[in-house]
């Protein structure tokens, strides 16, 4: 069973914006460099990377996405309180 996952992550205020920046990703720019262009988190500036953590971490719909994620997989946007969220599962273990 997983017990910790590693990902990366983009916070943007709105719907429209994560699923501009989603369109973009898929379309072929890294992950990362929308990241470090867009994120209003501080984790931004790493390329979006949160580390590993486990479950009770992160606050529910984050961790319910990032948890049914495969490895190299990007979520659809996930809202939470603060704002709107693209997730990269970059590992689990």
């Amino acid at each position: 069973m997983t017990t910790e996952v590693k990902a990366s992550h983009i916070l943007v205020k709105t719907e429209d914006e994560a699923l501009n920046l989603y369109d973009e990703i898929k379309n072929g720019k890294s992950f990362a460099q929308a990241a470090m262009e867009n994120s209003l988190c501080p984790s931004g500036k790493s390329g979006g990377d949160l580390g590993y953590f486990g479950r009770g971490m992160m606050v529910k719909p984050f961790e319910d996405a990032a948890f049914e994620l495969e490895v190299g997989e990007i979520s659809n946007p996930v809202q939470t309180q603060f704002g709107w969220h693209l997730i990269l599962l970059t590992d689990k273990k």
